[in-house]
């Protein structure tokens, strides 16, 4: 059994859950006032996902606001975090468009979060 005490970031209330992880692999959750908190309590606990958010440099240096368009698994935000950094930008880009397709397989686009179109 694995406990684990959790604030909820789901919505503003932000409440205080306690998680715990069955040895049947049920989750258990007290604490939560919605099905919402439920829901996170149970996938922090069997399969934390994050979005990722950062900056890609530019071919003029600097540098554009990025994110994944969905979660990805939290056991890959930093080798996605390699992906990331090893590109630059050399072509326009605008709000929306995909800057990395299917980012480590995971069926999640890396897409801007701005605007850039300073091509040298």
């Amino acid at each position: 059994m694995n406990t684990r005490e959790l604030t909820c970031i789901v919505c503003p209330r932000g409440c205080q859950l306690t998680a715990v992880l069955n040895d049947d692999g049920s989750v258990t959750v007290k604490g939560n006032t919605c099905k919402r908190g439920e829901e996170y309590a149970k996938a922090e606990l069997t399969h934390p996902v994050r979005t990722l958010t950062t900056t890609v440099r530019t071919a003029d240096g600097s540098v554009l606001p990025v994110r994944t368009a969905q979660p990805i698994p939290k056991e890959l935000v930093f080798k996605a975090m390699k992906a990331v950094n090893a590109l630059v930008l050399d072509r326009p880009v605008t709000f929306g468009d995909v800057v990395i397709a299917d980012i480590l397989g995971t069926g999640v686009d890396l897409i801007a979060a701005g605007i850039w179109n300073n091509v040298k």
